[in-house]
């Protein structure tokens, strides 16, 4: 029973984020130079995600939606390096979860609706 749950859980979540890619997101728009800004301030952002998560799904259109290029992360895979890293520097395994770098000073930021709040200031 518990496989046929996960089983399910897992289609239903590949289907949302499939209708989630075909759904056009408006994004903004920059020119050159404030792209190129909102590139490089993007490099220092990363989303650790599993790839059928609602919550992950919506934070992936967020990310379009801004028009930047942040690297995701797989941390569904158990045992995977990105998922342990997680668990070793936050002490849990949830997602989604953005990792932001300023130099030496990491900060994680876990709930979609920070997420979802801290992106938009940065990069509207």
């Amino acid at each position: 029973m518990k496989l046929l749950l996960k089983a399910f859980r897992n289609g239903l979540g590949a289907l949302i984020a499939l209708i989630s890619r075909l759904i056009p997101v408006k994004k903004v728009r920059r020119n050159a130079q404030e792209q190129e800004v909102a590139n490089k301030k993007a490099e220092t952002i990363e989303l650790y995600q599993f790839f059928a998560c609602p919550f992950c799904i919506m934070s992936r259109r967020v990310i379009r939606g801004l028009n930047i290029n942040i690297i995701t992360r797989d941390a569904q895979k158990r045992g995977g390096v990105y998922r342990d890293e997680m668990q070793k520097e936050t002490g849990k395994v949830q997602v989604p979860c953005l990792k932001i770098t300023k130099g030496k000073e990491v900060t994680w930021m876990f709930e979609s609706s920070d997420i979802k709040a801290y992106l938009e200031k940065e990069f509207s």
